[in-house]
């Protein structure tokens, strides 16, 4: 058998046509299938770092933002409410937080970077109730014993307004601070340490 009629350029260009095509089906196939083996945004975004902007927080104020899909609340603390801190020693459970979970570089009287800014996961640590924030000295309901900071309506632990937990409640250690950086004066990111403040 001879190749006398057989035009070999046709040839190879048919074959080149349909390897490229082949290609091109295939990358169509497997893109949708690749993508969908990637996070979504959402799950991405539950897990990354969130910045804190403090430029427009007024002192006394409280924030909150979401990490991790939980509540982190930003407190801007005031000089009285610091020397206040000084003087509950004997009423709390875990005064110098060695029993709580919080980094090194928080590891303080003030439970902070910077004693006026306070971080704190939102959550209680006795069942994960949301605590309320009560800035307010002696209300009626908590009594003259309250200097302010936070309190669960689920079952009646108190906090201070460091996080910390008093002795005779259901809680059972102070509240969680979580992993978090000075990235400027007035901005701090939540969720990635503070290499200058461990070191």
């Amino acid at each position: 058998m001879t190749n006398e009629g057989v035009n070999k350029s046709k040839r190879q260009f048919l074959t080149s046509a349909l390897t490229v095509v082949g290609a091109v089906g295939t990358g169509f196939i497997a893109v949708p299938f690749l993508s969908q083996m990637q996070p979504s945004a959402k799950a991405m975004a539950a897990g990354a770092p969130v910045d804190v902007d403090l430029t427009k927080m007024e002192p006394g104020q409280l924030i909150r933002v979401a990490w991790r899909g939980k509540p982190v609340w930003v407190l801007n603390r005031t000089p009285d409410v610091l020397e206040t801190l000084t003087t509950l020693t004997d009423k709390l459970a875990d005064p110098l937080s060695n029993e709580s979970l919080q980094p090194d570089y928080c590891k303080n009287e003030f439970r902070a970077i910077k004693p006026e800014i306070f971080l704190a996961v939102g959550l209680c640590t006795h069942l994960g109730c949301s605590p309320t924030f009560r800035p307010e000295i002696a209300p009626p309901d908590l009594g003259d014993d309250w200097k302010g900071g936070f309190f669960c309506p689920c079952h009646g632990s108190w906090f201070d307004l460091a996080g910390r937990v008093y002795k005779g409640v259901p809680a059972p250690t102070n509240l969680e601070i979580p992993p978090h950086k000075y990235v400027k004066d007035t901005l701090i990111t939540v969720g990635e340490d503070n290499e200058e403040a461990s070191a």
